[in-house]
């Protein structure tokens, strides 16, 4: 008894510790929800619901950064989840980077969303890393009503991206990005010995950290319900 006493709360310390999350991590989660809230509920300017209805997955990628002094980058950090059988997976985080040459001085911020469109996207995004553009075909997102005037490009591609920036939502091309999971806030969160396959494909029973409420209520909103749309 006294064995298995002390086993029980080894597993509790550990699942614990899984969950302390840094301020960032925490931060990066409810800026998540924020933003997918947002561009789910902004008629005509937003994504169109017929679309989001199909994602298969969808990444959020709060204040990516985008700053140059001669070789210009852009890089970010942000979460994922994918649709299951019983609905949204748990959170996942991941990053993205993409590097860009040229004689430029500035920086900016937006905010990204990327939605993969069928199983060949999903499986991509749950390698190591994918190289958009080259792994995985990426196209720049229709926006509103314009859903219904989807190039062909943005119809047979694997994932549509998003931006937003000071409040203007668009589509963006990600040609040349590289996307991966963030292996150590997903250890954090979930444990060493799972990976960001196990957790979003349902492979493994887990539960989200606390801290991803926000991020999970603006996944499984009604969005028609609340905006009246058809």
């Amino acid at each position: 008894m006294k064995g298995l006493a002390l086993g029980c709360a080894l597993c509790l310390v550990a699942t614990a510790a899984f969950a302390a999350l840094s301020k960032d991590e925490v931060k990066r989660l409810s800026e998540a929800g924020a933003i997918l809230t947002e561009l789910r509920n902004t008629p005509d300017k937003g994504i169109p619901e017929q679309l989001w209805e199909k994602a298969q997955c969808v990444v959020v990628i709060p204040s990516m950064k985008k700053a140059a002094f001669v070789v210009g980058g852009e890089y970010g950090s942000g979460v994922m989840s994918c649709r299951t059988n019983k609905g949204w997976s748990a959170p996942v985080f991941m990053q993205i980077a993409k590097g860009s040459w040229g004689l430029q001085i500035g920086g900016e911020q937006v905010d990204l969303v990327l939605l993969a469109m069928n199983r060949r996207g999903v499986d991509k995004l749950l390698q190591d890393k994918v190289s958009l553009g080259a792994d995985a075909s990426v196209a720049a997102g229709p926006v509103g009503r314009s859903a219904n005037a989807s190039t062909d490009a943005q119809m047979h591609a694997e994932m549509l991206s998003y931006s937003r920036s000071q409040g203007v939502f668009a589509g963006i091309d990600l040609s040349g990005g590289v996307l991966k999971p963030d292996k150590e806030a997903d250890a954090r969160a979930y444990g060493p010995s799972l990976s960001a396959h196990d957790v979003v494909l349902g492979t493994t029973r887990v539960q989200a950290p606390p801290e991803a409420a926000p991020f999970e209520r603006a996944l499984r909103q009604d969005v028609r319900a609340t905006t009246g749309r058809k």
